[in-house]
């Protein structure tokens, strides 16, 4: 299975880890800025953007993405990650932090932390429109729910874009068995900058204070106007958020 992935630039290792809602294209202005000073990696993880997801595949998101590294050369990388992304970071830095010189988290989830009941109704709601066959309505459903009031209609229709394309590679996979490699903070002893949206749902702020009381090397960022998907929301602040 061959994970799409794109480097671009020369300099430190940056690696772009897109979110549960989007793929790599949600990078694009922040790798147009990194990439003069730095070798820039991104990637679409299975059943997002260009990198399709088997029928009744078996597989580990977090192990896609060290595998990437190794195919790359990528020895020692400051690993950015978005939501989910987030998450698979916490997870491949958790089994190979040897390879990871600083993280930084935006609205990320993590494991032991239990999801608000304003979450599950969304998720329930996702669900329900999915199973309908209602595609349209789940991912407007998305585009609302996961995107603050700063960002504009370039930013929505990018998103809604990316989610429908989500849906199509996953819709047509059924049922598949991603492996979940476990989080241990302790681990994560390198840099970690944790930022979390005011308009987002307080579950991931729940996510960001069950880390930074864990983390050994912890730098915690509320934005008052963000909601989930800050670089998108406001492009022009991201670089100094994840640099």
């Amino acid at each position: 299975m061959t994970i799409n992935h794109w480097v671009v630039g020369d300099g430190p290792a940056v690696l772009l880890v897109h979110a549960g809602v989007a793929d790599a294209r949600m990078w694009a202005r922040q790798v147009d800025e990194l990439r003069e000073n730095h070798r820039v990696i991104t990637l679409d993880l299975r059943g997002y953007g260009e990198t399709p997801l088997e029928v009744g595949a078996k597989y580990s998101d977090a192990g896609d993405l060290l595998a990437v590294l190794d195919e790359v050369g990528a020895d020692s990388v400051a690993a950015i990650g978005s939501s989910y992304g987030g998450y698979v970071v916490q997870q491949a830095a958790s089994r190979q932090p040897e390879r990871f010189n600083r993280l930084v988290l935006l609205c990320a989830p993590t494991d032991d932390v239990h999801p608000t009941d304003d979450l599950r109704a969304v998720w329930a709601q996702e669900n329900e429109l999915i199973e309908a066959g209602d595609v349209d309505g789940a991912t407007d459903l998305m585009v609302r729910s996961w995107i603050g009031p700063d960002a504009d209609d370039d930013a929505r229709e990018l998103l809604r874009a990316m989610q429908k394309r989500a849906y199509e590679l996953q819709i047509a996979a059924g049922d598949v068995d991603n492996e979940e490699y476990a989080v241990e903070p302790e681990k994560l002893t390198m840099p970690v900058r944790l930022i979390t949206g005011a308009h987002d749902f307080q579950f991931f702020a729940d996510c960001a204070t069950y880390l930074a009381e864990r983390l050994p090397n912890v730098e915690r960022i509320d934005l008052p106007w963000a909601g989930h998907l800050p670089t998108l929301e406001r492009p022009g602040e991201a670089g100094a958020l994840i640099s």
